[in-house]
């Protein structure tokens, strides 16, 4: 089942990479902008669009999501190597922008947390 969305992944890569080239131009910068995040939003549009028209069978949305499910980690795993790779050397400066990101993130999740949280819903403890 897996092979079926396979072309169409290819498709939406190939159109995302170009586009994200394209758009690196654009703005000045000797790199690919965004090209895997077009090319996921291409995937969703166009994955959306036939299931709404009815003309994609099952075992081929089956393969669109098991892709799907495949590339968001290894996306995220790739980007975040390489945000790791810059900041150590770009310096202390670099590591020190970075932990203080995250040290930011970790104490808004409480907030976010009750923030999500309804009136009606007892708060859960650990």
């Amino acid at each position: 089942m897996a092979i079926y969305g396979t072309a169409l992944l290819s498709l939406c890569l190939l159109a995302g990479v170009i586009l994200g080239n394209w758009l690196g131009m654009a703005i000045g910068v000797d790199a690919n902008v965004g090209g895997v995040g077009i090319a996921m939003l291409i995937l969703i549009l166009i994955a959306e669009r036939l299931r709404k028209t009815g003309r994609i069978q099952a075992p081929t949305e089956k393969g669109i999501l098991f892709w799907s499910a495949i590339y968001i980690p290894i996306v995220v795993a790739m980007a975040a190597s390489q945000n790791v790779l810059a900041a150590i050397e770009g310096g202390p400066m670099g590591i020190l922008a970075g932990a203080l990101t995250v040290t930011i993130c970790f104490a808004l999740v409480p907030l976010i947390n009750r923030l999500g949280q309804s009136d009606s819903e007892p708060e859960e403890t650990l």
